[in-house]
């Protein structure tokens, strides 16, 4: 099987796989972030921080968006370090954040090991104005390696700009990123290589992975998102519709 799929938390099944096993971490963590004050930041659900009062959809919350900063800066340093433990020398970490919390995790990329190498954008066309501020229309990924750059272990040319809205048509998760921009960032990792994603939410890195011809180990700690997950994966293998695999919202 291409692909492996772990339901729980995210540091315990991380302990169990072995070292240097993945070839890249592609992942989208809980950003923890939304909310003026720490109550907010703190106190409120997944969908009251990233969905509108206006949306069109009533998609499901997620786990693991209520901590402090300090706590968050702690936890995501603990993940990368063992995402970095099974990571082969030269390995790439991808690892998405937005304006809030770009510091912190550029801060806990580093301080697990991993070689700061840049940061790339994810544009959104389709975002909200906002009367008297410059519109919040990018979301950010941090990315390193683990050690040197080897060029010629995967010679490929990939941007740093990346535009795509999100997901409308058969979209099932509230931070759902489009499929058409994972498969671009999956390329980091070379062909038949594993990419490892702990926050495997709806499934879209690992869809991604097998569409472009990678392996994936996915982990996620909600049962509602790990069986939708499942479900696309199992899909990719036997579908061409890969972005519409699943359960519709």
């Amino acid at each position: 099987m291409p692909y492996t799929l772990y339901r729980g938390d995210a540091l315990t099944a991380l302990a169990g796989i072995p070292d240097n096993s993945v070839d890249a971490l592609i992942t989208d963590p809980p950003y923890n972030s939304g909310g003026r004050t720490s109550s907010e930041r703190t106190g409120r659900s997944a969908r009251a921080k990233y969905t509108s009062a206006d949306a069109e959809h009533d998609l499901a919350n997620f786990p693991g968006e209520n901590r402090d900063q300090r706590s968050y800066g702690f936890w995501l340093t603990l993940l990368l370090t063992e995402s970095y433990r099974a990571t082969v020398e030269s390995g790439t970490a991808l690892v998405f954040t937005d304006w809030r919390q770009l510091p912190t995790t550029t801060d806990a990329l580093q301080a697990a090991g991993w070689t700061w190498r840049g940061i790339a954008s994810w544009h959104k066309p389709v975002s909200r104005p906002q009367k008297g501020r410059l519109k919040q229309s990018c979301e950010y990924i941090v990315w390193g390696t683990k050690g040197s750059v080897d060029a010629n272990r995967n010679p490929v040319y990939l941007p740093g700009l990346y535009t795509a809205s999100q997901p409308r048509k058969g979209r099932v998760h509230i931070t759902q990123k489009p499929v058409e921009v994972m498969q671009e960032l999956v390329k980091i990792c070379p062909p038949g290589g594993t990419v490892l994603d702990p926050f495997a939410g709806s499934g879209t890195t690992g869809v991604a992975a097998l569409r472009e011809g990678r392996q994936f180990i996915g982990v996620e700690l909600s049962k509602h998102y790990a069986d939708i997950a499942n479900e696309r994966l199992h899909n990719a293998l036997t579908q061409d519709d890969f972005e519409l695999a699943g359960p519709e919202e």
